[in-house]
């Protein structure tokens, strides 16, 4: 399992690194000291799991997982107990207050393990991209779902997992919004931002917004605003 440590602190860093040669099947690819190193460090090596302080120079670990593309999971270190709620709103395995302990840390590192595994065998068959007629199998703790893409209005991002809104329903899924996008037709489905993807088969009504962003409405009522820089990929995939 390859592994990123985001901390400012060097002699945090090297205590983890220290306790981690003691766990087998652990491989750390990188170190970060802030949000900006830690975000190119994770879209750059894609590591299955980030090992993650709260409080850096320039932000805090919450911005890491906002503005990263990949989705690992987290586990967080920190010295601040406060944050934890937080933490698993944003679907972290486990929060581990410094100085972090061997005994704790091997139990996180084993159950992100067994979720790599699980992830891996189990998630989505998403391989090529997909027609409107295609399906896409989907596992959801006990539940699965085949989702025909011409059923699929909307994605967005949930801290490390999507929300996929199909039909009359909703399930959760373990990728990141990247790698969803690459696999469904971009005739079809357009990244709004870095959160969302909407199905522009719901499209309602598409309004100018702040900062010369876009604003889409979607039929059942959902407003998704277009970042500028989408902003123009979509007029000009409109012509307007």
């Amino acid at each position: 399992m390859n592994l990123l440590i985001v901390d400012d602190s060097r002699l945090a860093r090297k205590e983890l690194i220290d306790l981690l040669s003691d766990i087998p099947n652990t491989n750390v690819i990188a170190e970060a000291v802030d949000v900006n190193t830690a975000v190119a460090a994770i879209n750059t090596h894609k590591p299955d799991l980030v090992l993650l302080d709260i409080h850096l120079p320039d932000g805090n670990g919450f911005d890491v997982l906002e503005n990263s593309n990949h989705t690992p999971q987290v586990i967080f270190t920190t010295a601040y107990e406060q944050h934890a709620l937080r933490a698993f709103e944003f679907n972290a395995l486990d929060y581990l207050l410094k100085p972090v302990t061997l005994e704790r840390l091997e139990a996180a590192i084993a159950r992100s393990q067994q979720k790599h595994e699980t992830i891996t065998d189990t998630t989505a068959v998403i391989l090529t991209p997909k027609s409107r007629t295609d399906q896409i199998f989907v596992r959801d703790g006990e539940h699965c779902h085949f989702i025909r893409l011409s059923d699929l209005r909307l994605i967005n991002v949930e801290g490390n997992y999507l929300r996929l809104f199909f039909l009359n329903t909703k399930t959760m899924l373990a990728r990141s919004l990247s790698y969803v996008e690459e696999r469904l037709d971009p005739k079809i489905f357009f990244r709004a931002n870095r959160q969302q993807i909407v199905n522009m088969d719901y499209v309602a009504a598409i309004e100018p917004w702040l900062n010369e962003g876009l604003l889409i409405k979607m039929l059942d009522g959902t407003e998704v605003e277009v970042s500028r820089r989408q902003a123009k990929d979509l007029k000009q995939r409109l012509e307007i």
